[in-house]
C-alpha cells in the first residue's frame, strides 16, 4: 500500500510539516511497510517555504529585519542555490503570527520586513522570487514592502512619510525613481489563493481587515484610506488594478506589486502542487491522507484539503481529511473526492486543551484510522470470498 501524506498546517498548533511527520509516523507504526510520501503542504500562506524546502530542498536563509511593528526580528526565507531562486512569504516577517492579540494595530503595522527579505534575495543574487502573499498583519498596500526598496512616499507638504501603517489617506505622491531596478529584471511570481479586488466588501479591508484588528466602526476610515490610495498609486502605474483578482491580497500588497512591477500570480496551492510533483505520486497511490485545522463547507474555496480531493479524485484515488474540528456543511465535500473526515478532538476538551495536546490527538486519530482502513481490508476480502 502507498499513502501520500499531504497536509496543511494545523494552525495554533504546528505547521504542515510537523503534521506531516505526525501523520507518518502513527502509519509506520501502524505497519512498517507501507509506503508513505511526505508532502507537506500550504496555500501561499504561512508555512509555504518550510514545505517546499522539505520537499524539494534548499536552505533557509535567516536574516534580521523588521516585524510589522518595526520591532528587530530574525526571519527567514528559502534560498534555492543552483537555480537562483528565492521562496519568501510575508507571514515570515509581516506576518500576525508575530503579533499577540493585545498588539494587533493596523494603524501602525507596515510590510516593510517583507521588503527586506526581499532585498537581501537580491543581494544574493535572485532571479526568481516567489512571494507567498498571506497572514500578513498589515494593511498598508504593501507601501512598506516598496519603502524598504526605495520607494519614496511624500505627504501634501512634501515631507516623507517614514512609517504610513494604517495611514495611507495621508499620502499625496509616491516617487518610484529609487525603486531597486534588479525589481525590474526579476521573474517574480506571486503565490496566493486570494482572489479579492482591493475595495469594496470583499476586498483588502472588509474583508481581512477585522482578523488583523479593525474595528466594525474603523472599517469605513481604513477603506477611505485604500480607496485614496489606489488613485495615487494609478498615477505612477500604466493600468488601473483595483478589480484585480488577488489585488487586495496581504493587505493591499497584491495591488502595488500589480501596479508597480510585472508579476505573475497564480494559485498558492497548484504552485506547491507541480513544484512538490504531487499529481505524479498521485498516480500510484492507494490513498491521499491530508487535512488543516479546521474544515467546513467554506473550503470548498481553494482549501488544500479540497484542491487536493479533486486532483486525487481525477486517479480515482480515495482521501481521508484529518482535522482539528469539523463545522457546517462539511457533507458537500464529499462531492470533490472527500470519502472520511476525522476530528482529532476525541472527547469534551475546550480549545487550549485541543491546542496543547494536539500532536497526541493526531497521531492517536492517525492510529484510529489506520484501524479502521484494516477493518475495511479485512470484510472486503470476506465479501470476495
Amino acid at each position: 500500500m502507498k499513502i501520500v501524506v499531504a497536509p496543511d498546517s494545523f494552525k495554533g498548533s504546528f505547521d504542515s510539516l510537523k503534521a506531516t511527520q505526525i501523520i507518518s509516523q502513527a502509519i509506520k507504526d501502524f505497519d512498517h511497510q507501507i509506503e508513505v510520501v511526505e508532502i507537506p503542504m500550504a496555500d501561499g500562506g504561512e508555512g509555504t517555504v518550510c514545505a517546499l524546502l522539505q520537499t524539494i530542498g534548499g536552505e533557509e536563509i535567516t536574516c534580521t529585519v523588521e516585524d510589522p511593528l518595526g520591532r528587530l526580528i530574525e526571519a527567514s526565507y528559502g534560498w534555492l542555490k543552483f537555480k537562483k531562486a528565492a521562496i519568501i512569504e510575508t507571514a515570515s516577517a509581516s506576518g500576525l503570527p508575530l503579533l499577540t492579540l493585545e498588539e494587533l494595530n493596523p494603524l501602525q503595522t507596515s510590510s516593510f520586513g517583507t521588503g527586506q527579505l526581499i532585498k537581501d534575495a537580491l543581494d544574493r543574487g535572485a532571479e526568481n522570487i516567489i512571494l507567498g502573499l498571506g497572514g500578513s498583519a498589515t494593511v498598508d498596500a504593501g507601501v512598506g514592502l516598496f519603502q524598504a526598496l526605495g520607494l519614496i512616499v511624500l505627504d501634501k507638504t512634501g515631507c516623507e512619510i517614514d512609517r504610513v501603517g494604517g495611514r495611507l489617506h495621508e499620502i499625496h505622491s509616491i516617487d518610484i525613481a529609487n525603486v531597486d531596478s534588479r525589481l525590474y529584471n526579476v521573474k517574480l511570481t506571486i503565490a496566493s489563493d486570494v482572489t479579492s479586488p482591493l475595495l469594496g466588501e470583499k476586498g483588502a479591508v472588509y474583508m481581512f481587515g477585522p482578523q488583523k484588528g479593525i474595528t466594525t466602526e474603523q472599517l469605513p476610515y481604513f477603506e477611505k484610506g485604500m480607496e485614496h490610495f489606489s488613485y495615487v498609486m494609478n498615477n505612477v502605474s500604466v493600468q488601473d488594478y483595483r478589480l484585480y483578482p488577488g489585488s487586495g491580497a496581504a493587505g493591499g500588497i497584491g495591488f502595488s506589486l500589480l501596479s508597480l512591477l510585472d508579476v505573475q500570480f497564480e494559485s498558492g496551492l497548484n504552485l506547491i502542487v507541480e513544484m512538490t510533483n504531487f499529481r505524479e505520486h498521485v498516480k500510484t497511490a492507494d490513498l491521499v491522507v491530508t487535512g488543516e485545522g479546521k474544515i467546513d463547507g467554506q473550503s470548498l474555496m481553494g482549501k488544500v484539503p479540497v484542491g487536493l480531493a479533486r486532483i486525487a479524485k481525477e486517479n480515482g484515488v480515495p482521501v481521508i481529511v484529518i482535522t482539528g474540528s469539523i463545522g457546517d456543511n462539511s457533507s458537500l465535500l464529499e462531492q470533490e473526492g472527500i470519502k472520511a473526515i476525522l476530528s482529532i478532538v476525541d472527547g469534551p476538551m475546550s480549545l487550549k486543551e485541543a491546542i496543547t495536546n494536539g500532536e497526541t490527538l493526531l497521531y492517536e486519530t492517525t492510529k484510529r484510522m489506520m484501524k479502521l482502513l484494516q477493518i475495511g481490508t479485512v470484510l472486503g476480502r470476506q465479501k470476495k470470498s
